[in-house]
């Protein structure tokens, strides 16, 4: 991934923008969405404990479930 952002300036040289990549703010959005999720200590355990549970199903097989 290419981290390489791109600033735009005015005329007197500011900066007031900056282009950044898709993928790079992607993964900082996903980041943002995490750290509010966890921000909750209700939230924070939840996700820990589904985190460590084993007994989900395959992608394959809740496909097949739902007929598509």
């Amino acid at each position: 991934m290419t981290n390489a952002l791109q600033y735009i300036c005015d005329s007197e040289g500011q900066t007031i923008s900056v282009v950044v990549p898709v993928a790079f703010w992607q993964e900082l959005m996903a980041e943002r969405e995490t750290a509010y999720l966890l921000s909750s200590p209700a939230m924070k355990e939840r996700l820990l404990a589904a985190r460590k549970r084993q007994d989900g199903i395959s992608l394959e097989a809740t496909c097949e479930k739902l007929g598509i």
